[in-house]
């Protein structure tokens, strides 16, 4: 027999006040009503009303600002997968965390790749090549190919015009910060990974989608097998 949980006085709360907001139609910036106005409309206590916003906050349906009123969120794909952040950080501590975070990246990225050998623009390819001319450039100096070799990838982020893959990839970046400082900063691994990219932009201009994928996942993998081999593993 399933046991039944009761749920918390302030979830109910919040999944009231977000039920206004969408049912209502409440615009982005409109003030929602005051704590007190909150507490006579539900019947319930300040504590319960105060959690229910902070979850929302949480959330990224509204905003909290010290001595205001919460307003609506201006609904974006950073804050959808920015909600994730806390959670994604505890996961890659537990064991086997990384690992999963890398095979996660590698799907996204070898079809970001894919995708744009076959779909991408003129422009998409002059974006891409001055992304991969900047990190060429940058060899040398860890600091700065670090930054090129993040500009490369979201350059084939941008390609499919959709805010969430670009939410989803800056995410990643930050969620595997770690793995990125470790690995270029080893002496020969920039002109190593430079010259993935560079295999990796042939293949996208060749309009070789399959050619595109491998080149990807092996780049990916090399990275992740160097961290591995570094750290003594992925965990």
């Amino acid at each position: 027999m399933s046991v039944i949980r009761r749920r918390k006085l302030y979830q109910d709360v919040a999944e009231r006040v977000e039920q206004r907001i969408r049912n209502e139609g409440i615009a982005p910036g409109a003030r929602l009503p005051s704590e007190r106005q909150l507490m006579r409309e539900f019947g319930v206590g300040r504590p319960a009303v105060r959690e229910a916003l902070f979850h929302l906050d949480r959330m990224g349906l509204i905003e909290l600002r010290s001595g205001e009123r919460a307003k609506v969120a201006e609904p974006t794909a950073e804050a959808v997968v920015g909600t994730l952040s806390g959670a994604a950080r505890h996961f890659l501590s537990e064991p086997g965390g990384i690992d999963h975070f890398q095979q996660a990246r590698a799907l996204f990225e070898t079809g970001l790749a894919r995708y744009a050998a076959e779909k991408a623009s003129a422009q998409d390819l002059a974006a891409l090549a001055a992304a991969l001319h900047a990190n060429r450039e940058a060899v040398g100096d860890v600091k700065k190919f670090g930054e090129t070799d993040v500009a490369f990838h979201y350059a084939l982020a941008v390609i499919p015009r959709n805010p969430i893959y670009t939410a989803i990839h800056g995410a990643i970046i930050e969620w595997l910060v770690e793995q990125r400082q470790v690995t270029l900063s080893i002496p020969g691994q920039n002109q190593i990974a430079c010259e993935a990219h560079a295999d990796i932009y042939r293949a996208i201009e060749a309009r070789d989608p399959d050619e595109a994928e491998r080149q990807m996942r092996t780049h990916l993998a090399q990275v992740a097998g160097l961290y591995s081999r570094v750290t003594g593993g992925g965990a």
